[in-house]
């Protein structure tokens, strides 16, 4: 076993507590959500109109939710086999019906991108890209653990911020290896099977790719699935950290069941969401910009305050597993950090956080690169220690709970 459950950080009551199912799900001991969402039938034709799909999908969520509470509460639940149309297949046919006129996120561009004659904000059509898959050794420690978190790095994005620190995949749609949801379910079983504690669909941003995410998930909610050759060989081709033989519980011979965290700038649509709901089993949102004018000017992305704080109701609301991370920004503490903070407080203040102090000038923002551009002063520098200080003390003040989160890796190589 890779000891994920007795690492130090649950110790804290707070981590404990608000990721629980998660910690559960990555240590063997439950079984992720995707895998309860298949041994729930559908009676609903999937090949039926999609209001008479999402009507089925409305129709089930309270019987998942049911079993899924059964599950947390007792040891050994038997789940059933799931024959048949299942509520996997159906959250991976609406998500393909959903590409037909696409509204996956807020921009709600109603592209039909199935036949890539016109394309939306993401740019992208029916295809999903690649850049990389990895041990991401990064990542807060809840989610890396000790062997990782079995990040999935997909190209494209629907915001354009200007300091990206993923600016070479986020802004190019055509970076990394065009990938069939087999090679992308290939992928997650070949991080999984190496120990990962999850599978982190990750970008650029995700939620373009839902179709493409939630096809794979379906496949290694297959009985005794297992990649083919040609599969694991097209998959490998953009691995970032070569082969590991590590002993994690997901690297038996039992079905796959490793963890599915979300992690993305949050400004998908209410439809997503519903889908995601069944199938995340953590989840790890951005909330980088405050209600003013900030989003606009340095990401192009309009409401996103009003998008981003439904959608972290709705995991509060919902009861779901996450951790926040704000990206503190020089120049923007005031603007971004407090007001990012005080929402926090004052809406979901037993949420754990992640106050980041690791921006860095990238992309539009360096003034080395020959991209930068100079109505993107303010953001050409590093936070000084006197705003990060300022952001970590407005945060005690407001009783939100990041210490653990935030300061972790100053202490995790005298604790593990």
């Amino acid at each position: 076993m890779h000891g994920f459950g007795q690492l130090w950080i649950w110790d804290d009551p707070h981590v404990a507590a608000g990721l629980g199912w998660y910690r559960d799900v990555a240590s063997g001991l439950k079984p992720a959500k995707f895998r309860i969402a298949r041994s729930i039938a559908v009676e609903t034709p999937l090949e039926s109109d999609e209001q008479d799909l999402w009507r089925e999908l409305d129709r089930l969520t309270p019987v998942f939710l049911e079993r899924r509470e059964r599950v947390r509460k007792e040891e050994n639940f038997p789940l059933p086999p799931g024959k048949g149309p299942n509520l996997l297949g159906l959250a991976r046919g609406l998500a393909y019906r959903m590409l037909s006129h696409c509204n996956f996120c807020r921009w709600d561009c109603r592209v039909d991108r199935t036949l890539g004659a016109k394309r939306g904000t993401c740019k992208l059509d029916t295809g999903t890209r690649v850049s990389t898959f990895f041990h991401h050794m990064g990542e807060e420690i809840v989610y890396r653990g000790r062997l990782g978190s079995g990040t999935i790095f997909f190209t494209s994005c629907n915001m354009r911020c200007a300091f990206c620190q993923n600016g070479d995949i986020s802004t190019d749609k055509d970076n990394g290896l065009e990938v069939a949801p087999r090679t992308l379910a290939a992928m997650a079983w070949i991080l999984g099977r190496e120990g990962c504690h999850n599978i982190n669909w990750v970008g650029g941003d995700p939620t373009i790719h839902l179709h493409a995410i939630i096809d794979a998930i379906s496949i290694l909610g297959e009985p005794d699935y297992q990649p083919e050759e040609q599969e694991l060989a097209a998959a490998l081709r953009v691995k970032g950290d070569g082969l590991f033989d590590f002993s994690g519980p997901a690297a038996g011979n039992g079905p796959f069941n490793t963890p599915m965290l979300w992690n993305s700038n949050f400004i998908m649509t209410a439809e997503a969401m519903k889908i995601l709901r069944l199938l995340m089993d953590v989840w790890l949102p951005d909330f980088k910009f405050g209600p003013g004018r900030c989003a606009l000017d340095l990401a192009r992305t309009p409401w996103y305050w009003e998008t981003a704080t439904e959608n972290l109701l709705l995991l509060k609301e919902w009861g779901e597993d996450f951790t926040i991370r704000h990206l503190v920004m020089p120049n923007h503490v005031e603007c971004c950090t407090f007001p990012v903070l005080d929402w926090i407080a004052d809406n979901m203040p037993h949420a754990l956080v992640n106050i980041m102090d690791q921006f860095r000038p990238e992309t539009f923002t360096n003034p080395r690169s020959p991209l930068y551009r100079e109505r993107y002063a303010d953001l050409s520098r590093r936070p000084t220690a006197e705003e990060i200080r300022a952001a970590f003390a407005h945060g005690k003040e407001r009783g939100i709970r990041f210490e653990a989160i935030t300061f972790e890796k100053d202490i995790s190589i005298l604790n593990l």
